[in-house]
């Protein structure tokens, strides 16, 4: 049974769950807003819930490190991301208990992060990272939050704009360095993310079978994956060994520094450098993925083929990159008036020109 007891002039409840005692203050001065506050505490006690007490000795900064221990033991890739949430998020939350994390503070988070003129697609990354830390402290056992609450996302466009026509592509290629022309090229070609390509070494070639072949856990969804070279991409990558070949090292590195004595880690200075000598605007690395992709889709390749070569898992994400342009609009409308050429008389007239049933108006 409970019982109610002053300290000073405030009133204080005392309960028992499994025999562990619970003291709790009421923050009133009034008996019976103590009385209900401990009839609700047995009530949930009686129903096997934990004392609310429980959950307001838990804090955000708890919750912050557990989601990235679960980060670290399960060796997530997005590991850099989830850091860099939580130190944002740790700024307006930090010293927080559970129960005081709440849809009106998640809100005031979200104004403060507009105020900063931050991307709502950031502020998404830092929310659903917040709503990851909630959700695996409401799942442990005994659990550490008792309920999340509803956490509002922003409306994100998240449509890829940028990529490359191919007279653009060979303007940028002829400005850059030599030893980042076969990179461009293979991802002007194949499509995959600036990560992967970096990293290929020659354990993922096959010279003879003209094939590369990331393993799974190589790639960002750690799948594994195999495309098969055209002659363009043949002669890149025989260029790339015969280069190994004269350097007379052991690098495994596919496409290494200008140096030739590691992998390559930043390039940013040449290539903006090459996209202002080629006049073509500033661009991004990445927009040679998008161009793969577009491309693929343009020549007739069947799009789970290039979600495939490409390395895309889901669809949604495939479909933001997949981008129409007016030549693509153009083309159409060129494909669907050849259709109807077949149907010769059934269009070819104006309105004017088909009988009108008695009594119906043209």
């Amino acid at each position: 049974m409970g019982s109610l007891y002053k300290r000073g002039k405030v009133w204080w409840i005392k309960y028992y769950r499994n025999g562990h005692p619970y003291r709790e203050s009421s923050n009133s001065t009034k008996k019976m807003v103590a009385k209900k506050l401990l009839d609700r505490r047995e009530g949930n006690i009686a129903k096997g819930k934990l004392p609310g007490v429980h959950f307001e000795k838990v804090t955000f900064d708890q919750l912050a490190e557990d989601l990235l221990r679960d980060y670290r033991i399960n060796q997530k890739k997005s590991i850099k991301r989830a850091e860099r949430s939580v130190d944002v998020l740790t700024t307006f939350f930090e010293g927080y208990r559970v129960p005081e994390i709440t849809t009106p503070k998640i809100r005031e988070y979200i104004e403060e992060r507009m105020q900063d003129d931050v991307v709502n697609a950031t502020i998404n990354r830092e929310l659903a990272a917040l709503k990851r830390m909630l959700n695996i402290g409401r799942n442990q056992s005994p659990p550490l939050v008792d309920r999340v609450p509803y956490i509002p996302m922003l409306k994100e466009n998240n449509v890829r704009k940028g990529f490359f026509e191919h007279t653009e592509f060979v303007a940028l290629r002829d400005e850059l360095p030599e030893y980042l022309k076969g990179l461009v090229t293979f991802a002007y070609k194949v499509g995959w993310r600036y990560s992967e390509i970096t990293n290929l070494t020659w354990n993922n070639v096959d010279l003879n079978q003209g094939i590369v072949r990331l393993e799974a856990g190589e790639t960002k969804n750690d799948e594994a994956r195999t495309i098969f070279l055209d002659d363009e991409l043949k002669e890149c990558i025989d260029l790339q060994w015969q280069l190994r070949k004269s350097q007379n090292t052991i690098l495994p590195y596919v496409f290494p520094n200008a140096r030739c004595n590691g992998k390559i880690k930043d390039f940013r200075t040449a290539w903006f450098t090459a996209c202002k000598k080629a006049g073509i605007g500033r661009r991004l690395f990445h927009d040679l993925r998008r161009t793969a992709i577009r491309n693929m889709i343009r020549s007739g390749t069947p799009e789970r083929v290039a979600m495939m070569i490409s390395g895309h898992k889901t669809r949604a994400v495939f479909d933001r990159y997949n981008i129409v342009s007016d030549e693509d609009l153009i083309a159409a409308a060129r494909r669907q008036e050849k259709y109807l050429q077949k149907f010769t008389g059934t269009i070819s007239g104006t309105i004017a020109d088909f009988p009108q049933k008695k009594g119906v108006s043209r």
